[in-house]
């Protein structure tokens, strides 16, 4: 360690008040980054034809070890880390912890969600005030029926 940072040392609270900080140049960042590619791909998508996916998972759209993490690992650790289910018009929404090992398992679950079940529209995001993080599956007609079948234990649970 240098000589002139032996004697720097913050508190708890510093560290937080520092790390938060951070995290927002992070989120303002990413929104920076992000958001003008979003816009572009939702009017360049709207200007195409849309293709409409049947209402059926399509679990052979991952690979052999991608299906098994997927369908064997971190759907049953979401199932244990799942609060609570909330019944929407098109879809059901769940609470999870909003902490980073449940934010890191829930995006690789939606990545690959994305490839077997291309029908559904999947949000995550984080309520204020260090809410609950939510998982949201909602679609076109037909899909809170499908999710009602096909992600049985995850509603009953």
């Amino acid at each position: 360690m240098p000589e002139n940072c032996e004697n720097f040392a913050l508190t708890s609270s510093q560290l937080e008040v520092v790390a938060s900080k951070i995290m927002r140049i992070i989120l303002v960042t990413i929104i920076a980054v992000v958001a003008p590619v979003i816009i572009s791909v939702t009017a360049e998508s709207s200007a195409q034809t849309e293709h409409v996916s049947p209402l059926a998972c399509n679990a052979f759209a991952l690979s052999p070890e991608a299906r098994k993490r997927h369908f064997e690992e971190v759907g049953p650790a979401l199932l244990n880390l799942k609060k609570s289910t909330r019944e929407l018009p098109d879809g059901y929404e769940f609470e999870f912890p909003a902490d980073k090992a449940t934010w890191q398992l829930l995006t690789e679950w939606v990545i690959e969600e994305r490839s077997c079940c291309p029908f559904l529209d999947i949000e995550l995001r984080f309520s204020r005030e260090s809410g609950p993080l939510w998982l949201r599956l909602t679609g076109r007609p037909g899909t809170k029926e499908f999710i009602k079948e096909d992600f049985g234990p995850l509603l009953n649970q």
